[in-house]
């Protein structure tokens, strides 16, 4: 048996790399990659996001999807761009986690803001910030967690 695995390796190791990297695409699971910020103010409070789309309260951390090729900071950056017009500074990671559900990987940043912010997408009704004993009701256990969970460091 040894023998037969070396022997396709040798073989596997002269097929060109397109055609091996053709042949890992179509073995390996697929899953998106997402990243989200958990923005707080000098006064400790948190910036949520109510979401048009999102199951539930529609509360939550901001973030999105990142991009073929786009670095992970990059992302979090255009989205809050994107979704609220904010710029922020201090951006730091605080965990990535597995979603086996939706065969997803999140990256979660903390970080603060650096200007105003408007809702200015379509996916967006409402950004606010609370404080963390008064988050808004409906807001998940998850985001509950993730906010828990990066503010701990």
């Amino acid at each position: 048996m040894k023998s037969l695995i070396d022997l396709f390796g040798k073989l596997w190791r002269r097929v060109p790399k397109r055609v091996r990297r053709f042949g890992v695409l179509l073995t390996e699971s697929r899953f998106t990659v997402t990243a989200g910020a958990v923005i707080t103010d000098s006064a400790g409070r948190v910036l949520l996001l109510q979401h048009r789309y999102r199951p539930g309260s529609g509360w939550g951390i901001p973030g999105g999807f990142i991009q073929s090729g786009e670095q992970p900071e990059a992302a979090i950056r255009r989205e809050l761009h994107e979704e609220i017009g904010l710029e922020v500074c201090r951006l730091e990671l605080a965990f990535v986690r597995a979603l086996e559900r939706y065969n997803q990987i999140e990256l979660i940043f903390r970080c603060i803001p650096q200007s105003d912010f408007q809702a200015q997408s379509r996916e967006i009704s409402c950004a606010e910030w609370f404080a963390l004993d008064a988050l808004p009701a409906g807001l998940s256990a998850d985001q509950r967690h993730l906010i828990e969970r990066a503010l701990q460091h």
